[in-house]
């Protein structure tokens, strides 16, 4: 193997890990930038095809969190952004198409982002953030009013699932927000911030925790 050939194998080999570190697959990519699921498996594996479209690369790089040279395959163009706007300084946020419902249940879509947020580490690290694993959904409904209204986007954390707080839960198919809490030995209780919705409770096994959420945005 020549040394262009290894050069291009280890920049599939650091896509590939990069893409297991973000806790994500190498189909979920794809859809990413819009292609079919098979794509960059295709890419990693046979090397084919044999470099990616700059603007496919910046865009995973961005969501890996990672500078795009690191998974390249040919030389790429240096970012006319600075160092303060390299990649490497911001994390890319995905967001899923689902809505998390605060009123009756919603049934999720498949969890595969179609777009992303681009927060900065340092914003996030203020925030108590870093090290988080995030996503953006957005919710539908009225029963988290006045804490969420319908259309805000809200930030959850998947590495946090466990204690008292609000959270996005799936119960059978159909997701929901509520405040999750404690109740009798083996149940939660789920309650809505609207005082218009009574407070449900179910067995711990028939709630999926999803994650916590940790951040809200909307429109005035």
């Amino acid at each position: 193997m020549n040394k262009t050939s290894s050069d291009e194998s280890e920049a599939r080999d650091r896509l590939l890990a990069a893409a297991r570190k973000r806790g994500t697959s190498l189909a979920a990519l794809s859809r990413l930038i819009g292609r079919n699921a098979a794509y960059l498996q295709q890419f990693v594996a046979r090397g084919s095809p044999r470099h990616l479209d700059e603007p496919d690369l910046r865009r995973i790089a961005e969501f890996l969190g990672i500078d795009a040279g690191q998974i390249a395959t040919r030389k790429t163009h240096p970012s006319t952004d600075g160092g303060e706007r390299s990649s490497e300084n911001y994390l890319a946020i995905p967001r899923l198409a689902l809505d998390a419902s605060a009123g009756p249940g919603r049934i999720g879509a498949q969890e595969i982002p179609f777009d992303t947020y681009r927060f900065s580490r340092r914003w996030l690290r203020e925030n108590g953030l870093e090290g988080s694993q995030l996503s953006a959904v957005r919710v539908e409904g009225d029963s988290m009013e006045p804490l969420l209204r319908s259309g805000d986007e809200i930030f959850v954390d998947h590495t946090k699932r466990a204690g008292e707080g609000v959270f996005v839960v799936r119960i059978g198919e159909a997701l929901h927000v509520k405040q999750v809490q404690a109740s009798a030995p083996g149940m939660l209780k789920l309650v809505s911030a609207n005082e218009g919705y009574a407070p449900v409770e179910l067995p711990r096994g028939e709630v999926e925790i999803i994650g916590r959420v940790v951040w809200k945005g909307g429109r005035i």
